[in-house]
């Protein structure tokens, strides 16, 4: 049985264009201007999509980032602690959203 996910699919990226050169261009054109060294540097920027991948969830971009991430010349330490910026930001989103929670329980229990 296959993966829904096939690390293969990450090579055709650029044809997603075949519909909609035009879409895919403009896409293509902004997404190297982001990521071009700037205030930036090319390290950091494939560091912070590193750990936007894992905020959202993408193996392809996991897979991509963690590639990027290791061509600029991050180590496993630091691609590690940026998953873990990752998951303390979506664990405190959830603990803070708590506080609705305690609020409209405390109202309805009043």
């Amino acid at each position: 049985m296959s993966d829904y996910y096939e690390s293969e699919d990450l090579k055709n990226f650029a044809d997603i264009g075949k519909d909609a050169p035009e879409l895919a261009e403009k896409f293509f054109d902004y997404y190297a201007s982001v990521f071009a060294e700037g205030e930036l540097t090319a390290r950091e920027k494939a560091l912070i999509g590193l750990a936007v991948a894992h905020t959202v969830q993408c193996p392809y971009c996991i897979e991509a980032y963690t590639e990027s991430c290791l061509e600029k010349g991050s180590n496993l330490g630091e691609m590690t602690e940026a998953v873990h910026i990752v998951n303390a930001i979506r664990g405190g989103a959830s603990l803070v959203h708590g506080i609705q929670m305690r609020k409209l329980a405390e109202k309805v229990s009043l």
